[in-house]
Order: structure tokens, then sequence, then C-alpha cells
């Protein structure tokens, strides 16, 4: 590596100008980010309150009755019980995929917005690229979630239907803005310094855009950084303990489960005794599955915690609130993020409770999250007034709201 592209990985030189005016590219990639986070979060707790338990109940009765009809011979109840997991299948998984992707695309927004400033173009182009970004990230959840409900109808393609139209345009929206970004952040590093005409010819490197963000030292930016990257560890360590514990006795049972639930009748000499083991094996199969969920989801939240706490420490200067009630919002949104995979784990061990107890924490993530983005459309701009040297050396004033104001 070059001098001049170690220059622009450090950051070293001129401070960021207008860094986050009220209409800049930064500061609509956190908003939406943000909000983004909030809505899928949202989203995700009236989906596991309202669709995802009676989904699965309804699989399970649908496979109930789909063995017994295989007891019965009865072929065409058969089939239709069997469309009737599909159905429910289908459902679940376009929710679960909006839900996924509304929440990685704010993930995906929070990231471009801290290397905002080392994208070479100008303000207006990386505007219209955030905005894009923004509309790809709406337009693609809705056009998903649309898909179990629209289906094939008027569609012009055979087995293509308009919410997948609608859903794929959304996407090529967040691909075409994520190639312009990285297409910025190329000729940024190519521009750093021209190291022939600069260092080789003694004329002094053009200067690289310092980001403030990257210098705060803040007891709300340290700790979100630090707890996030505990969460992330806890995630990865409780993967791996899933993995070589429980994860490929589990894929060798389910395996064994619908083999019983297919072959019992027909071994079985009476075919009452054969349609008992079938349900048996039902029964089974519903709490492999349901216990194989909820680990799955504990490890996956636990890492998203992680990662929603570590990129919003790096805008907690633009956080326009009372330090105290900064500093109150963190610790929810960090409680929040051990609650909800802790007590997800344990919803098989005591049920409602469990699950009251997961939704709760996550309530506490998204009100922190909300509490945040509320500091952040509130900032006046006095951290980009800020001297320059004071910038440089990570001393710049902090946003504090006004001694009358709660939050």
């Amino acid at each position: 590596m070059d001098t001049a592209q170690a220059t622009f990985l450090a950051g070293e030189a001129h401070p960021v100008k207008g860094g986050f005016a009220a209409y800049s590219a930064r500061r609509i990639l956190v908003v939406g980010g943000i909000t983004l986070i909030i809505v899928g979060m949202l989203f995700g707790d009236i989906f596991a309150v309202f669709i995802l338990h009676p989904n699965a109940n309804g699989i399970g009765q649908a496979l109930l009755a789909a063995t017994r009809a295989v007891a019965a011979g009865d072929s065409t109840a058969v089939g239709r019980n069997f469309q009737m997991i599909g159905n429910a299948l289908e459902n679940r998984g376009t929710k679960v995929d909006a839900h996924l992707h509304m929440v990685d695309f704010g993930y995906l927004a929070l990231l471009l917005a801290i290397v905002m400033p080392y994208v070479a173009w100008s303000e207006r182009a990386k505007k219209r690229l955030a905005v894009l970004l923004i509309i790809g990230a709406v337009v693609l959840p809705v056009g998903v979630l649309a898909i179990h409900y629209v289906g094939l109808a008027s569609s012009p393609l055979e087995s293509i239907g308009w919410a997948s139209i609608i859903a794929d345009a959304g996407g090529l929206l967040v691909i075409l803005s994520c190639v312009g970004f990285l297409a910025g952040l190329w000729r940024g590093w190519n521009r750093a310094a021209p190291v022939a005409t600069g260092q080789d010819s003694g004329a002094p490197a053009s200067p690289v855009a310092h980001d403030a963000l990257l210098a705060d030292r803040s007891w709300c930016c340290r700790v979100l950084l630090a707890g996030g990257t505990l969460l992330i560890l806890a995630g990865f360590a409780h993967g791996a303990w899933y993995a070589a514990r429980d994860l490929y006795k589990q894929e060798e049972l389910d395996v064994n489960l619908l083999s019983r639930m297919t072959t019992s009748i027909l071994e079985n000499a009476s075919p009452q005794a054969g349609l008992q083991t079938a349900e048996l094996a039902v029964g089974d199969y519903g709490n492999l599955q349901a216990d194989h969920a909820v680990k799955i989801a504990a490890h996956s939240h636990i890492i998203e915690f992680g990662l929603v706490a570590m990129l919003v420490a790096f805008f907690q200067p633009y956080v326009f609130l009372q330090e105290r009630w900064k500093r109150r919002w963190v610790v929810a949104l960090l409680m929040g993020g051990v609650m909800l995979p802790v007590f997800v784990l344990l919803e098989l061990r005591w049920g409602l409770l469990a699950a009251a107890i997961a939704d709760f924490g996550g309530f506490l993530v998204v009100v922190a999250l909300a509490a945040m983005l509320t500091g952040v459309l509130r900032y006046t701009g006095r951290l980009d007034g800020a001297p320059p040297s004071s910038l440089l050396q990570g001393t710049a004033p902090q946003e504090s709201a006004p001694k009358g104001s709660a939050r």
C-alpha cells in the first residue's frame, strides 16, 4: 500500500465540510437507515405475535391431517393439506424476507453514511444515490410482502407476478446506488494523493477529507462499540456451540421423523397403531422445528443487535439530547439486545412469559433507536461549526439539549 492510500484510510488532513447538513446525503442515509431498522423491527414483532405462532400451528394441523388422510387412503385430502402447508410456508417466508430485507437495508444505509466523506462525488450526486438507495430499500420489502397476496394475478409473465417484479425493481435500485457509492470510494482512493506528482515531485499531496465521527471517544460511543462487540462475540459463541452440539443431531432427527410419518402406516400390521406412530412423529417434528427456530433466532438476533449498537455508536455526536438521556437510551438498547435473544431461547421452557419478556426487550431496542432518531432530527449543526483543530483532535463541542427539555 502506498503512502497516499494509507493517508486516505487513516483519514488525515482536512476536516469534512458540512458533514451533517439538514438535507445532506449522510443525514438522509442516517435518518433513513434508523427508520428502516425501526419499521423492520416493529413489523417483526407484529409478525411474531399475530402471525408466526398461528401460522406454525396451522402447518402442524395440516401435516397431521395429511398423515391421517394417508392412513385413510384419501389422496385428494393429502394433496389439499399439503397445498395448505405450501401456502402457509409462503406466507411466513415472504413476511420473514420483508422483515429481514428492511432491517438489513437499514444496516447498509448506516454503513454507507459512515464512509460518506470518502465518496469522491459531488454532494448532489451523493444525495441522489442516497435517495435512490432509500427508495429501493422501501420498494423491495413492500413488493416481497405483497407476493403472497397478489400472486400471478394479471402478470405478463408465466411464473413471476407483479409483486415480484416490483420487488426486483427495488433491489435493482439498491444495487445501482451501491455501485455508485463504490465507484465514488474507488475514485476517492485513487485521488487521495497522486504519488507521482505529489510525493515524488515534492508537490504537496492533495487534501483528504477527515471525519470527526471516527475520532469520537464519548461515553456513549465507547459503551455502544464495546457492548456491540460483546453481543456479536456472544452470538458467534452461541452459534458455534449450537453447531457443535445440536445442529447435526437435529438434521438427522429431522430425516428420521419425516420417514416415520410416511412409512409407519404402511409398515405396522395394525393401521391404527401405524397412525398413532405417525401422529407421534408429527408432534415430535413440531417440537424439533420449534427448538431449531428459537436457537437460530437467538443466534441471529444477538449478532444483529450488536451490529446495530456499533453502527449507531458513530453518530452519537449528532444525537441532540441531554447527555444523561443519551446514556439512558444507550443502556436501554444494550439491555434490549441481551433480553430478546436470551428469553427467545427460554420460550420452550417458560412459554408465554419468556415470549412476553423477549418482546419487551425488542420494544426497548425500538424505543432507544426512536429516541436516537429524534435526537438526530433535532441536530442543529453545532459540531459542523467547530474549529478544524477540534475536529481533528476529537474535541469538538457536543450538542446538548436545552435544560428545560425532558430529553
